[in-house]
């Protein structure tokens, strides 16, 4: 059963204080950055594009960055077995430990943060390199995740300071992926609105949507936060105690606390972004049958091909403003924590209610398969 709330939002000028542009980059703690890279490239399509570790005179660890279009994924390990990086690592598995965000005034977005309650991490710290200069600062959030702010001042280079550009990089085939549209951030069970509110209060979001979500044995509270121009959109979950263990109980476990859970990519032709995907070995989420035995009935005429969607496992679902596709892979490392999302989207903003208890349910089975239902 899925219960479902649309908030008002205010002007974005009435509590957009900190101006946030948009997602920098993600940057993700890995056992093997480069092994996680390469995988990225050949199963995604990300191209490597910065490298930075011994050659560039960074000791303790080594970080490469990839990009599809808009997107940009930092992978990170160290050298160091004491390291934090090593420690999140053998505490969390590989996952996302920092979500960055573009701003003109890294200074004044952790100041200001700070001062409506943001913890502190890193203080605003300039690098630079030949290629001109860049502000970062960082405030965390819950358990060991983090956001930083990102200030470039037309910085010149490939990524960052003393990252390099990775020359005759290998060919990359693009899957079709362009930007990011949502996270999700699971937290413990009664936590949900303190991270809304942390979110509001210390960051100028929004709280746009809610909803509740059960099964015959579990459940989830679901809610979005969002920047002013509506450009980020964070979706937190916590877990509704039922029977047994829900998906997001499943995850805190395994994940040894709160952190991210998914991040969806953005496509404009799902269907051939899907095909590529599988054409290159990923796992999806499979989805029964019977879901699209009524699909056109319950969602009218879309433009795609509905025996299609469902070769593909593509789930779909409209509102008052449009339609939306999702589909989910698998975890894609083998803890079942992180996994990621194909979303197009034609005209709506939000998400479908039918599409998010799908989702819920999907993952249920594939917990039940694990034997941690």
């Amino acid at each position: 059963m899925v219960v479902g709330i649309k908030n008002e939002v205010a002007p974005a000028q009435e509590t957009d204080f900190l101006r946030i542009k948009g997602i920098d980059y993600v940057e993700y703690y890995v056992s093997n950055a480069f092994q996680t890279m390469h995988f990225f490239r050949t199963a995604f399509g990300f191209k490597p594009i910065a490298y930075a570790g011994f050659e560039t005179g960074v000791r303790d660890h080594v970080s490469y960055v990839s990009r599809q279009r808009n997107i940009r994924f930092v992978f990170t390990s160290s050298f160091e077995q004491e390291s934090q990086v090593s420690k999140h690592v053998a505490k969390h598995g590989d996952g996302v430990k920092d979500i960055a965000f573009k701003v003109d005034d890294a200074v004044y977005a952790f100041e200001e943060s700070v001062k409506r309650g943001a913890k502190p991490i890193l203080e605003p710290t300039v690098c630079e390199d030949e290629n001109g200069q860049a502000i970062k600062a960082t405030i965390g959030v819950c358990g060991d995740f983090v956001h930083s702010f990102i200030q470039r001042d037309n910085y010149e280079g490939a990524f960052l300071p003393n990252f390099e550009t990775i020359k005759n990089p290998p060919i990359t085939l693009s899957t079709g992926l362009s930007s990011i549209d949502h996270m999700v951030l699971c937290v413990p069970e009664g936590e949900l609105q303190q991270w809304v509110d942390y979110y509001c209060q210390a960051l100028g979001f929004q709280n746009s949507y809610n909803l509740d979500v059960t099964s015959s044995v579990s459940g989830m509270h679901y809610a979005v936060a969002q920047n002013g121009i509506g450009s980020i959109k964070m979706s937190i979950v916590e877990p509704v105690l039922g029977t047994q263990k829900s998906q997001i109980q499943e995850f805190l476990m395994f994940n040894n606390g709160p952190g991210i859970q998914h991040i969806a990519m953005l496509s404009n032709d799902i269907v051939q972004t899907v095909q590529s995907l599988r054409g290159n070995g990923m796992e999806f989420l499979r989805t029964p049958d019977t879901y699209y035995d009524m699909l056109e009935e319950r969602i009218g005429e879309i433009d795609e091909d509905i025996s299609v969607l469902r070769e593909l496992g593509v789930l779909a679902d409209r509102d008052e403003e449009g339609y939306l596709m999702q589909v989910f892979t698998k975890p894609i490392q083998g803890r079942p924590t992180l996994f990621l999302e194909i979303i197009q989207r034609h005209g709506t903003r939000l998400f479908g209610h039918g599409n998010i208890e799908a989702l819920f349910k999907a993952v249920e089975r594939e917990q039940a398969l694990r034997g941690n239902l």
